[in-house]
């Protein structure tokens, strides 16, 4: 029966016994239930399946008994090969075990389709402002969700560029643009292209229990509102793992806000050894990260980050440089290993965007609870800011801050670069002058109960400040070579340490440069 018409878009017992007969019995709870095969999905891994797919998706949106919408296009086990699936409303997509939804490479004149015309302004690269062009696309939808134990394996997408010189060419896996109550779960995806998963503009999010390895971005969160991220690993060892925007794709400023990522790893293994349980790692300089901001028109406002470990990548970025302002986040309960910069915050003024805007601002912070073992020693943790523009009020406590070390002064430029209106990159001002923090043009800081400990020994001082206001060390603790300062300050008011090893209880005023 494979090719011919499912039975009327009704679903039912008659076609649960179909399927149950041919193709294997679909879980409970499926609703109305489209098989693909009975559309003419071959699912053989060569013929290219995608009008039938097309075809399955349009029958389950069609109203059914009743008059409603909707309904669940199943995957059996097998490889679907396949370019652009159409996503509608009111439909799930549901792979069963064993199935794969499998990115085809363009042949014979075919392939994904077109990259739509795009935001209209200079603002934005190629891949976030075109969604058509992907595996699986959605635009103007509500209440989808893609689930399943199956796996959908972008092998015949291209990781970057356009269109124009290979128009056929698809590169992200998942695309939404204005979508509303969309949910992932449970599926595994491998080589997903530019973006594996690339919402902008799309609310009430939940991506649950999926597994990514993938050769660039993991999640992209562009203009999105209300988000859950659970129970979900992203190995992304050349590019970002969960990364928060907040873009000018949309020709218009929305902040990315209420938003949730927890009891997640992010990682850079080898590509394919997540998957394949062999974890294999190289040296610093691989990204899998959580970041916010590179694209950061609009702003991030109540984010909060628990239960997150961090393996062979990079730490927490959070970074806003085009005039969005980032705000009332928390972050807790953090594990690293092998990292480079544990943590990273970064106030700039690159402005990609329309003129006139204002600079950004960072404050409300709150990181706490931390283990960054084994960390990069070029790069301590920082907070940046720029001249007449400072971070504020920020809280780190209770961290573990513990890194290679074997530097000295020699290795450290003695007034690091500021690259006001440069991309934003832990390692954007080379190596620090500082072996623990670094912290520049920022007011309202507080580390309380941090420990900075290296290695190998480090004749950089534990932290160094310059253009920072109301800044408070409390219960603090930091390794010390004899000779080399724990605190280097220039240009510091308010300055305060109490119950600190190595340093005495300390209260300075102002000082110009002072050496503690």
């Amino acid at each position: 029966m494979a090719g011919a018409a499912l039975p009327l878009a009704g679903g039912g017992p008659a076609l649960a016994a179909a399927v149950e007969t041919e193709f294997g019995t679909p879980p409970d709870g499926l609703g109305r239930v489209f098989d693909v095969r009975r559309f003419g999905a071959k699912g053989d891994g060569v013929t290219i399946d995608t009008d039938a797919i097309n075809r399955a998706i349009e029958a389950a949106a069609a109203p059914g008994p009743g008059g409603k919408p909707g309904g669940t296009v199943y995957f059996p086990a097998g490889t679907y090969a396949s370019y652009s699936i159409h996503l509608k409303s009111n439909v799930a997509l549901y792979l069963a075990q064993n199935a794969t939804v499998l990115a085809a490479a363009p042949a014979n004149g075919k392939g994904y389709d077109p990259a739509e015309p795009g935001a209209g302004n200079p603002y934005q690269d190629f891949g976030h402002s075109h969604w058509h062009n992907s595996l699986i696309w959605g635009e103007g939808l509500t209440n989808i969700t893609i689930y399943g134990p199956g796996t959908i394996d972008g092998k015949g997408l291209v990781s970057g560029g356009s269109q124009e010189s290979a128009p056929l060419q698809g590169n992200k896996a998942i695309a939404l643009k204005w979508c509303r109550n969309v949910t992932i779960r449970d599926v595994t995806m491998v080589n997903g292209g530019h973006f594996c998963i690339l919402p902008t503009g799309v609310d009430n999010f939940r991506i649950d229990s999926v597994v990514i390895d993938t050769n660039r971005d993991g999640i992209n969160l562009d203009c999105c509102k209300n988000v859950r991220i659970s129970n979900t690993t992203v190995n992304s060892p050349n590019d970002d793992a969960i990364v928060l925007k907040s873009s000018y794709a949309l020709n218009q400023v929305r902040d990315t806000e209420n938003v949730t990522i927890d009891n997640c790893l992010v990682s850079g293994y080898d590509l394919g050894t997540l998957v394949d349980g062999t974890f294999k790692t190289a040296p610093y300089g691989r990204t899998g990260r959580i970041k916010f901001g590179t694209e950061s028109n609009g702003g991030f406002k109540n984010i909060a980050i628990s239960n997150v470990v961090f393996e062979y990548c990079r730490g927490l970025a959070l970074e806003t440089v085009d005039g969005g302002a980032l705000e009332d986040v928390t972050i807790s309960n953090i594990t690293m290993r092998n990292v480079q910069m544990p943590i990273f915050l970064r106030l700039g003024a690159r402005m990609r965007g329309p003129a006139g805007l204002p600079v950004g601002t960072l404050r409300r912070v709150s990181i706490s609870n931390v283990i960054a073992h084994d960390a990069d020693p070029r790069y301590p943790s920082t907070i940046a800011g720029i001249p007449d523009h400072q971070v504020e009020d920020i809280r780190i406590s209770n961290v573990r801050h513990h890194m290679v070390g074997g530097l000295s002064m020699n290795d450290a430029p003695a007034n690091p670069p500021e690259r006001e209106d440069a991309y934003p990159e832990p390692s954007m001002f080379g190596t620090l002058p500082a072996f623990g923090f670094f912290i520049r043009h920022a007011r309202g800081i507080t580390l309380d109960d941090v420990e900075v400990r290296f290695d190998k020994t480090d004749t950089r001082p534990a932290c160094a400040l310059r253009d920072v206001a109301d800044v408070d060390f409390h219960h603090n603790r930091a390794d010390k070579v004899p000779g080399v300062p724990t605190f280097v300050l220039d240009d510091v008011d308010g300055f305060i340490v109490t119950t600190s090893r190595p340093i005495a209880d300390t209260r300075l005023d102002h000082v110009d440069h002072k050496e503690l």
